[in-house]
């Protein structure tokens, strides 16, 4: 066991570095969703591999007809987990889980979310307001961009109170329109 103050590695690198098609997709996805670098996309590999061999274990729970009531109370509670997270729908099942890409889980970060919102002009504009502290979830300003952002607090995403931000004739918010793909936009 190592030094319990000393920061573990978060994400997995991949086992073949130069495969073409991984490096094109990964680099679809940095430039997407405003990522610092592949780092990023591999951490969210890894978030999203650990509900996978979660949801493996469920499936092999289930061929046992004796622990049904384990394997019950464990799904009811990986599926409400995941639904809280935003990661999955309302009817959701096991399978659900395992059909999982990374994708869905850039999607809850709050550089996204920034985005989609119409808060910033880019993914990479949101990315700086985040970090800057110019955006706050419920009130209390958050400066992480990768900080996965729960359904219950996806409304509450605004710019802090304290920010330059607020204020509507910001030169820079003037310039900030929706994203033609945010829901709600009002662009027809």
């Amino acid at each position: 066991m190592g030094y319990p103050g000393k920061n573990h590695k978060s994400y997995q690198t991949p086992k073949r570095p130069w495969e073409k098609t991984r490096i094109e997709e990964e680099t679809r996805l940095v430039i997407e969703y405003g990522l610092r670098n592949k780092r990023e996309v591999w951490k969210a590999q890894s978030h999203l591999r650990k509900y996978r061999k979660a949801a493996r274990e469920l499936l092999a729970l289930m061929s046992n007809a004796a622990d049904q009531a384990v394997f019950d109370a464990k799904k009811t509670e990986l599926i409400s987990h995941m639904q809280r997270v935003g990661l999955l729908g309302p009817d959701a099942d096991v399978d659900d889980v395992l059909a999982l890409k990374v994708p869905a889980h850039l999607e809850r970060r709050l550089q996204t979310l920034v985005y989609r919102k119409g808060l910033a002009r880019s993914p990479k504009q949101a990315r700086q307001l985040v970090t800057h502290g110019h955006i706050a979830i419920a009130g209390r300003r958050v400066t992480i961009p990768g900080y996965l952002v729960h359904r219950g607090e996806e409304n509450d995403i605004a710019y802090y109170g304290k920010s330059p931000f607020v204020d509507a004739s910001h030169a820079e918010r003037t310039r900030i329109t929706k994203p033609a793909g945010a829901a709600g936009s009002g662009v027809n």
